[in-house]
């Protein structure tokens, strides 16, 4: 089975992708000058669940 992606934004969350769609998403994002960040179907379960918290460094 084919690894999903998810795209997070501050608006949310996308629906479940192939990699080549996620980054496609991700330069369209950056394009409109929006963050994205593509994690796993997983990992954005995980996040949906609890909060995100947001690297210190960032």
């Amino acid at each position: 089975m084919e690894q999903r992606y998810v795209i997070r934004t501050n608006d949310g969350f996308s629906q479940p992708m192939t990699r080549e769609q996620a980054i496609k998403m991700v330069k369209e994002y950056d394009k409109q000058g929006i963050s994205a960040y593509i994690v796993s179907e997983e990992e954005g379960e995980r996040i949906k669940k609890n909060k995100f918290n947001k690297p210190t460094w960032s």
